[in-house]
């Protein structure tokens, strides 16, 4: 399977000034392949092939006094950010045409070098490696600084290099990483997310809500109004700009670390794990948006379905539609309507319930009704 390894990178102002050069020609060749497509559009001409585009765009703009300075960086930078182009299309059109699902996307739109984020991709092709001393040597760049917080599986693919709004540096692995089975255990877990508490596990046990983004608030409006009295365009303005910017970093690592944390913790202890599929979207068009947002239950999700594949753990997504609070665990019964200020309720048959705890055990049970045995059908039949 393939994974991500993220690495922090410590470029010297040299090798920095190398970097915005490489970001700012890729974009152009980005955003000159664009206007190159949306010109032959407007003037009903037919759409440019890839191959066609690059020769366009790269090679013969290469000779050209206008564009020269492309060959300053390497080539592989400006080809991947016409691949970038082209993958965009190719989902635009898959969009358009309803054979890709989701929400329907936008045509590609131009990058701006004030983008919070730029990005450059090398591949094997560009030759870059990690050298012996440790170093990440890129081409036309030079062997850059990086700290690392692990070794790489094998051998990397491509490297993508990122540069934030808070201005750090990162370096992001492709590679191949074999699956790692861990023991097997008979735990097994079901996991009600909420709000006043992140996660409740149907063991009983409940996880804080951190509320990293409500605990940063002061920080952030501090920051924020100084930036707001500052002049545009001033050195000042920019200085605030990055003080805003690192202040959100810091909330995103926080609420990222816990995730991965949790995540890890709960994949190692369980052989089986139940989650709601919520419609993040949704709830965050209510009030609870700003909540629902600083919790990052889609990215906890998330973490928990790569983890459980590479460590050989199941994961079962139960309906969203699922009326976990309502039904109670002991019996089956499904309550009336139950507003979320209601935290505990009782059953006709007797049965207290803490409305969170009852929530995870019926996910546990509907994630083992879900499960497929050795010949393919479910374990159980659903209630």
């Amino acid at each position: 399977m393939q994974l991500r390894y993220n690495v922090r990178l410590y470029p010297t102002p040299g090798q920095q000034s190398a970097l915005a050069r490489a970001f700012g020609c890729a974009r152009v060749v980005f955003n000159d392949g664009l206007r190159a497509r949306q010109q032959a559009h407007e003037n009903d001409l037919p759409y440019i092939s890839d191959g066609e585009l690059s020769k366009r765009i790269i090679t013969e703009a290469k000779k050209t006094p206008e564009r020269s300075w492309l060959g300053e960086v390497s080539a592989v930078v400006l080809q991947q950010a016409l691949a970038d182009l082209n993958t965009a299309y190719r989902n635009f059109f898959a969009s358009v045409s309803s054979k890709r699902k989701g929400p329907k996307l936008a045509p590609p739109r131009l990058r701006s070098r004030k983008d919070n984020r730029q990005a450059i991709r090398f591949t094997r092709n560009a030759r870059f490696q990690v050298t012996a001393g440790g170093k990440l040597r890129l081409p036309k760049i030079g062997d850059v600084t990086v700290r690392w917080s692990r070794r790489l599986p094998s051998e990397p693919s491509s490297v993508t290099v990122v540069k934030d709004a808070a201005g750090r540096y990162f370096a992001s692995f492709v590679v191949e990483a074999a699956e790692q089975p861990l023991p097997q255990t008979a735990a097994e877990v079901g996991i009600d997310l909420g709000l006043t508490h992140f996660a409740v596990l149907s063991d009983g046990r409940k996880i804080g809500n951190p509320r990293f983004l409500r605990r940063a608030e002061r920080r952030l409006r501090k920051a924020q109004q100084a930036l707001s009295r500052k002049a545009k365009g001033s050195n000042n303005r920019a200085k605030a700009v990055v003080k805003v910017a690192r202040a959100h970093a810091r909330v995103a690592d926080a609420r990222r670390d816990f995730a991965h944390k949790l995540s890890t913790q709960i994949i190692r202890d369980s052989q089986a794990v139940m989650v709601e599929d919520l419609c993040v979207k949704g709830l965050a068009r209510t009030k609870l948006a700003k909540s629902v947002h600083d919790a990052g239950w889609s990215a906890f999700v998330t973490m928990l379905e790569y983890k459980a594949a590479r460590y050989g753990r199941t994961l079962v997504k139960i309906d969203r539609w699922f009326p976990s609070s309502k039904r109670c665990s002991a019996c089956g019964a499904v309550a009336g309507s139950m507003p979320l200020n209601v935290r505990s309720w009782t059953c006709p048959c007797g049965a207290v319930h803490d409305r969170d705890v009852n929530a995870a055990k019926n996910i546990l049970a509907a994630g083992r009704a879900e499960r497929r045995n050795a010949c393919g059908g479910t374990v159980r039949p659903a209630a």
